[in-house]
């Protein structure tokens, strides 16, 4: 796919996409987009990650938390209550809830042991629900007749895969059956994603060098002790780092593996024909010139 002219993407009967790129640069909205309009199957990683892979972790967690609680506790012992994740497409708060943040447990941190097991786990699921999407487009063409699939992925696809690896396994996998489209932030964005964030601090998965690196230069810089850390304060002092971190792998992924469009253009997509339309113009902006 990812040798694609924009002559053959137009003409293809079958179009098949994976997007990637910072949360929050319009991957989910135009996907959700082409489900709402017909004819796309919608595959979200982060969906199948929070259901599929790490769905037992989050609602166990859920259930350590609700034994703390006599009264819930009772109920949980009798079998008298259900507790379990209403994650979505639109909502993956269940899986960003048991990533964590490291830090001060009272102010809800895990200690950097748990939270480099989360993040373990996390690594392995993104693996394994990136590896099962060619599966799912077998599956959403053969069983329920759709012609067209996108692939919605995680904003840390990069951090899972070696883009200057011609061999990588999940890219290589991926690329044999999708054309990989990064969506491409400009400073404008980056700064919005920044302000965003330091609204509402989320958990993230991380590289383990990259995580290290970063809570050592945080402890040195603060001078506080991992108990004393503030969850929080220490995912918004990181969120910047990561987002510099995370460009360049990007560009690779783009540079190696496919082909790249601007967020702002994406955020005019309003049908299947302008996403058409907006990837042929990529391909024949990639395309070598004679």
């Amino acid at each position: 796919m990812m040798r694609l002219t924009a002559g053959e993407w137009l003409g293809a009967p079958a179009r098949r996409v994976l997007v990637f790129g910072m949360s929050g640069l319009g991957k989910t909205h135009v996907a959700g987009m082409l489900r709402a309009a017909g004819g796309w199957f919608h595959y979200s990683v982060d969906y199948r990650i929070g259901t599929r892979y790490m769905g037992e972790h989050i609602t166990d967690n859920f259930k350590r938390e609700a034994m703390k609680v006599p009264f819930l506790r009772e109920l949980l012992l009798t079998d008298s209550v259900h507790i379990g994740s209403n994650i979505t497409f639109e909502n993956l708060a269940p899986l960003s809830t048991y990533l964590g943040k490291p830090g001060d447990p009272a102010r809800g941190g895990l200690s950097l042991t748990e939270y480099r097991r989360r993040q373990d786990q996390h690594r392995e699921a993104e693996i394994a629900a990136l590896l099962d999407a060619p599966r799912f487009m077998a599956r959403a063409s053969e069983i329920y007749g759709y012609d067209h699939f996108i692939c919605d992925s995680g904003g840390s696809i990069c951090e899972v895969v070696d883009p200057d690896d011609p061999a990588d396994p999940v890219l290589g996998a991926l690329a044999a059956e999708m054309l990989l489209v990064w969506i491409e932030g400009s400073e404008a964005h980056t700064d919005e994603l920044i302000r965003r964030f330091d609204r509402a601090p989320k958990p993230m998965y991380y590289r383990p060098d990259f995580l290290m690196r970063a809570w050592a230069d945080y402890g040195a810089e603060t001078g506080l002790s991992e108990a004393k850390v503030d969850p929080d304060a220490f995912v918004r002092w990181t969120y910047a780092r990561a987002l510099a971190h995370r460009q360049p792998l990007y560009a690779a992924m783009a540079r190696n593996w496919g082909v790249s469009v601007r967020a702002e253009d994406v955020a005019q997509v309003r049908t299947p024909g302008d996403f058409t339309a907006l990837i042929a113009r990529a391909l024949e902006d990639a395309a070598p010139r004679a």
